[in-house]
């Protein structure tokens, strides 16, 4: 589990303040002549507190009255088709989004089966190398050119076992 320090800062508390992450989210949005709105650095700041991958409904109740419903909706499709977002379909039809990682750098999950939740998992770095090296040796012999890798373990979480 994670969580990105640095969008917990004073530009979510209305000092006007900017993080390195809203500075990028806002030039990809910008390069895509798209505004960065107070929804949007909401949904951003929201995710980027959170210990793993959220639904809408999750980040409605993390976000209150802030953010109404049909704005989180519309702030997440925009958000995903810039990839400054991107969704995980999990276990029961629900979907979860999380920071891209350009943003929120390299991670997998663990999946409970039962609950849906879905937490980040870390690899640590001698590790994620084997990781890459199945990754390479299996695509390779398939005659197939990765171009990255997700792992995401299914199980039951904690709550669930």
């Amino acid at each position: 589990m994670r969580i990105i320090p640095i969008l917990a800062s004073a530009s979510y508390q209305g000092f006007g303040v900017m993080t390195t992450v809203d500075q990028r989210v806002e030039e990809r949005l910008s390069g895509r002549s798209v505004r960065y709105t107070r929804a949007r650095r909401l949904v951003i700041g929201a995710l980027g507190r959170a210990e793993g991958p959220r639904s809408a409904a999750e980040l409605h109740d993390d976000l209150g009255r802030q953010v109404p419903v049909s704005s989180l909706y519309r702030s997440l499709g925009v958000l995903e088709e810039a990839g400054v977002v991107a969704p995980h379909h999990g276990a029961r039809g629900v979907t979860r989004y999380e920071l891209a990682e350009w943003l929120a750098g390299h991670h997998h999950h663990l999946v409970c089966v039962q609950c849906g939740a879905i937490e980040d998992v870390i690899v640590p770095k001698g590790k994620e190398v084997g990781i890459r090296e199945l990754v390479d040796t299996l695509a390779r012999d398939s005659g197939f050119m990765p171009l990255d890798h997700v792992l995401e373990i299914e199980g039951r979480c904690s709550r669930c076992a």
